[in-house]
C-alpha cells in the first residue's frame, strides 16, 4: 500500500513500532548492552532503521543509561533512532504515541496487518497501538534487528535483514555480538557504584516532584475536579450488616463473547480513543486528546475505567456482529450503542445484566479493574464455558456470580442472539460452593428454555465475600465490628 508523500509502500507484516521497553530489561545489562552492540555493528555496516518504523528506548532505570553511555553505545542506539524517551512503562501499555499519519492512513486504507516488536511482556490485542494488529515480544537486540529489517515476513536466522552501502546482503549473524563480547562489555561498564549513586536518593525525587503540594490529614481530601483520582462508589448505600442472597431475574445480556477473552479485552490498559465514552468524558472535563494518557494511568478514576470496561478496540461482541470495540445492542429496541451507554440505560431501567462467554474467560494478566469495571456496569453474573482462575476469584471478590455451562452446552448450542432474558434462581435460598444453579432463558417469542449451571464460587470464604456483595465490604464490616 503506497504511503502518501513517501517513496515506500507498506504491506502485511511490516513493523511500524520497534521499542526497547523497561519492564523486562532493567535488571539485565547483558541484553541491553547486546542491543547497543547490535546497533554499533549495524552502524559500522552503514545500516539504518527502515523509515516506516517508529523506534524508542525506555529503560526502567537510570543505571541503564549510565552503562550505555559509559560503553559508548548510546550514541550507536541514537544513530539508529533508539533515543531515550523516558524511564518506565511506554509501549507495552500503549504509550508509544501515534504513528505518522500517512502511515496510519495507509494501514487503514489497505486494511493491513501491521506489526510491533517490543522487549516488554504484554502484547494483548489493541494494547500497543491501534494501528498494529500483530505484536511480537523479543529481546532488546532482536528489537534492533527487526527495526532494521522492517518486516516480520522473513526468517531472521537465514534471510538477509538489509543491504549495506555496497549492496551486499547483511545477515543477523553479521551484526550479532558474541557471548564473549557481551560479557566483556558488561564487566567493563557495569559496577555497583552506578546503582548506589542512582538509588541513594530515589525517594527524594527531583525538584518538580518535591514542589508538588500535598495535603495532610487522616483521610484523603478528594478533589472532585480531578480526572485522575476520584472517590469510588463501592460503599454507597452499604448497610452495617450484610444482607442475604438474591435471585437474578429478567437479566439482559450486555455482551456475548467468544473464547479466550482476556482481562485486557475486558479492561484495556492502552490508549484512550477520542470518540470513546472515556474519551468523551475527558473532553467534557477540558482534557485535550494529547493529554488523555492511558487507561492504566487513569485507573484511580472509576469514571474513566468503567467507561473503558469492554472498550478494547479489538473486542468482538456477538450482539453487534461485524463490529470491533465496545459496542452492543440495547434490548428490546435493538439499537446499537456503546456498552457503557447501554449499561447506564439498563441501570436506569432497573434491569440486571449478565455477560455470556466461551472458554478461558478472563485469561491473561490479573487485573483488578476487569472485575471492578464489570461490577460498576451493573453486571450481576458472568456465564462462561470456563474461567481463568484468578479472574474468577476477582469476580467473586467484587460480588459478581461466576457460573459455568455444563459440558456440551454453550452460547452457540443455545443459539443466543441477545434478545433473551436470563433468570438465575434458587440463590435466595442460600449458596454453597460449586452447587448447581437453575437458569431459565426466555426468548423473544415467549418460549422458555431451562438449563443448569455450575456455581463457580468454589470455597466457603468466597460464599461470605459474595454474601457481603464483595471482599471490600466484607473487610470493612469486619473492621468496623
Amino acid at each position: 500500500m503506497p504511503v502518501k508523500g513517501a517513496d515506500y509502500s507498506l504491506g502485511n507484516g511490516d513493523v511500524i513500532i520497534a521499542a526497547i521497553t523497561s519492564c523486562t530489561n532493567t535488571s539485565n545489562p547483558s541484553v541491553m548492552l547486546a542491543a547497543g552492540l547490535v546497533a554499533r555493528n549495524a552502524r559500522a555496516r552503514g545500516l539504518t532503521v527502515k523509515p516506516w518504523v517508529k523506534t524508542s528506548l525506555a529503560p526502567g532505570s537510570k543505571v541503564v543509561t549510565d552503562y550505555l553511555v559509559k560503553a559508548g553505545l548510546q550514541d550507536d542506539l541514537d544513530a539508529l533512532g533508539f533515543n531515550l524517551v523516558g524511564y518506565g512503562c511506554t509501549t507495552c501499555i500503549g504509550n508509544s504515541g501515534p504513528v505518522a499519519e500517512p502511515i496510519a492512513n495507509a494501514i487503514a486504507e489497505g486494511e493491513l496487518v501491521a506489526c510491533s516488536v517490543l522487549s516488554g511482556n504484554r502484547n494483548f490485542e489493541g494494547r500497543v497501538s491501534p494501528n498494529a494488529k500483530a505484536n511480537y515480544l523479543a529481546s532488546p537486540p532482536l528489537v534492533v534487528a527487526y527495526a532494521i529489517a522492517g518486516s516480520m515476513n522473513i526468517d531472521i536466522t537465514k534471510d538477509p535483514i538489509a543491504q549495506d552501502a555496497d549492496g551486499k546482503d547483511v545477515y543477523l549473524k553479521d551484526i550479532w555480538p558474541t557471548n564473549q563480547e557481551v560479557t566483556e562489555t558488561v564487566r567493563a561498564t557495569v559496577d555497583s557504584q552506578m546503582f548506589a549513586t542512582q538509588y541513594a536518593n530515589v525517594f527524594s525525587g527531583d525538584a518538580d516532584w518535591q514542589n508538588i503540594k500535598t495535603a495532610e490529614g487522616q483521610t484523603y481530601a478528594w478533589n472532585p475536579a480531578s480526572t485522575y483520582v476520584q472517590h469510588p462508589p463501592y460503599f454507597e448505600g452499604m448497610q452495617k450488616e450484610a444482607g442475604g442472597f438474591s435471585d437474578i431475574k429478567g437479566a439482559r445480556i450486555l455482551a456475548l463473547l467468544g473464547d479466550s477473552v482476556t482481562t485486557d479485552h475486558i479492561s484495556p490498559a492502552g490508549a484512550i480513543k477520542a470518540d470513546s465514552p472515556a474519551g468523551e468524558y475527558l473532553k467534557s472535563h477540558q482534557v485535550e486528546v494529547k493529554d488523555f494518557n492511558s487507561y492504566g494511568s487513569r485507573r484511580g478514576n472509576h469514571e474513566v475505567m468503567m467507561r473503558g470496561t469492554f472498550a478494547n478496540i479489538r473486542l468482538r461482541n456477538e450482539l453487534a456482529p461485524g463490529t470491533e470495540g465496545g459496542v452492543t445492542r440495547h434490548m428490546p429496541d435493538g439499537n446499537q450503542v456503546w456498552i457503557f451507554d447501554a449499561s447506564m440505560k439498563y441501570q436506569r431501567e432497573g434491569v440486571p445484566l449478565v455477560v455470556i462467554a466461551g472458554k478461558e474467560y478472563g485469561t491473561g494478566s490479573s487485573r483488578d479493574w476487569a472485575a471492578k469495571g464489570t461490577r460498576l456496569l451493573g453486571i450481576k453474573a458472568v456465564i462462561a464455558e470456563s474461567f481463568e482462575r484468578i479472574h474468577r476469584s476477582n469476580l467473586v471478590g467484587m460480588g459478581i456470580l461466576p457460573l459455568q455451562f455444563p459440558e456440551g452446552v454453550t452460547r452457540k448450542t443455545l443459539k443466543l442472539d441477545g434478545s433473551e432474558k436470563v433468570s438465575i434462581t434458587s440463590i435466595a435460598n442460600g449458596i454453597s460452593p460449586r452447587m448447581t444453579i437453575p437458569c431459565s432463558i426466555t426468548r423473544q417469542d415467549g418460549s422458555i428454555e431451562n438449563i443448569s449451571l455450575l456455581c463457580r464460587i468454589d470455597t466457603e470464604d468466597e460464599v461470605e465475600y459474595y454474601r457481603h456483595e464483595g471482599i471490600l465490604q466484607y473487610v470493612l464490616r469486619n473492621l468496623s465490628a
